[in-house]
């Protein structure tokens, strides 16, 4: 590697570290708030919050890594041009492919970063995320057996269980629900049990009643009922869901078990496309890294700046984001279109093929014309 590479990738490295780490940070910090809010205010301790938000990080970091090698790209390519720099390297006689040598390699170590991420630490953090999200479900569900006090599983709940008999029958039951703006359920039953399904646990209230307050009328409205089904699934999400194809590992994916198929219920198409995409994410912060660079090689000095040129590859960088998405969808329903994940980075490339195709013709050499009279 030569030392102008040596400086121009070292620029791109540095400015990357900077985005990088911002990046993940308004993320993680905007998604953290949220969790934090679900498990400190349902009564989890602040630890369970730090170690699931932390499981977090691997997902947060790979949507992130494309855009921070993209901006710092479009930055360290604004600054050479602002400083005058790529002038002196044009002046010198290094081609636009030329300069986009040492971008080229940034990329592809940017690629490494995500090769490692969505073959080994992604599959690992979703499962372990999905264990221990069961787990505080369970934990959770276990609130609703506690006699003789009220408990607040969730937020706008409210349960009183009066006595718990040896075969694990709930006796006594009450049950508030305000989470509707301008209303509350309130539910009593004589005895109650706690019934599993497969979407989370269910609470089936025997011999009881329902008042329905509505605070914006001021009415009342009671029912009493013989048997009564409450989904306590839907407040503390699924226990015991089945295997998400993310959190396949890339041999499983390779070759599925009939167990695991059987536990995630996933469709051929889909595990062909998670692998397709576990190789063709990482080849997206490549084309995003060049394409950031490239762009802004096109126009030429101007003391605002570069600003056409950066939202150009803002706008470019959109549209193969767009097309990824409009793909997956065919992809997800036919095995053999699994190829459609590398087109959004298939078009990128040919986008900047084309582009130094264009420099290229701009900077030759025009032919000298007729000769002049002596």
């Amino acid at each position: 590697m030569g030392r102008l590479d040596r400086y121009v990738l070292f620029q791109l490295l540095s400015v990357f570290a900077f985005f990088a780490l911002v990046l993940v940070s308004v993320y993680w910090v905007n998604r953290a708030v949220r969790l934090f809010d679900q498990l400190v205010g349902g009564g989890q301790p602040l630890l369970v919050f730090l170690e699931l938000s932390a499981l977090t990080l691997p997902n947060v970091i790979r949507l992130v890594l494309p855009v921070a090698a993209f901006a710092a790209a479009v930055y360290v390519a604004a600054r050479l041009t602002r400083e005058s720099e790529l002038v002196v390297m044009r002046a010198a006689g290094l081609s636009p492919g030329r300069l986009l040598r040492p971008v080229l390699m940034f990329g592809a170590v940017v690629a490494v970063m995500l090769l490692a991420l969505m073959h080994v630490l992604m599959p690992a953090a979703r499962a372990q995320l999905a264990d221990r999200q069961a787990e505080i479900a369970e934990n959770i569900t276990a609130q609703f057996l506690t006699a003789g006090g009220f408990q607040s599983p969730a937020r706008g709940i409210t349960v009183f269980v009066r006595d718990i008999t040896p075969e694990g029958e709930l006796r006594g039951v009450f049950l508030s629900d305000s989470r509707a703006q301008g209303s509350r359920i309130d539910y009593t039953a004589r005895s109650a049990l706690l019934a599993p399904g497969p979407l989370g646990p269910k609470l089936v209230m025997l011999d009881g009643m329902a008042q329905i307050h509505d605070q914006a009328g001021n009415r009342l409205v009671v029912a009493s009922f013989q048997d009564l089904t409450y989904d306590i699934g839907a407040l503390i999400g699924p226990v015991g869901r089945g295997q998400d194809v993310r959190e396949f590992s890339t041999p499983e994916l390779l070759n599925p078990s009939p167990e695991l198929l059987e536990i995630s219920r996933a469709t051929p198409a889909q595990l062909r496309y998670e692998l397709a995409n576990r190789f063709a994410h990482p080849l997206l912060a490549v084309v995003a890294a060049l394409i950031g660079f490239v762009v802004v090689l096109v126009g030429d000095f101007s003391r605002l700046g570069p600003w056409r040129q950066v939202a150009g590859a803002t706008v470019l960088l959109a549209l193969m984001q767009l097309l990824d998405n409009a793909l997956a969808r065919p992809a997800l329903r036919d095995p053999g279109l699994a190829w459609l994940a590398f087109v959004p980075v298939a078009a990128g490339g040919l986008a900047v093929l084309a582009i130094l195709w264009w420099l290229g013709r701009r900077r030759a050499p025009r032919g000298a014309g007729p000769e002049a009279p002596a």
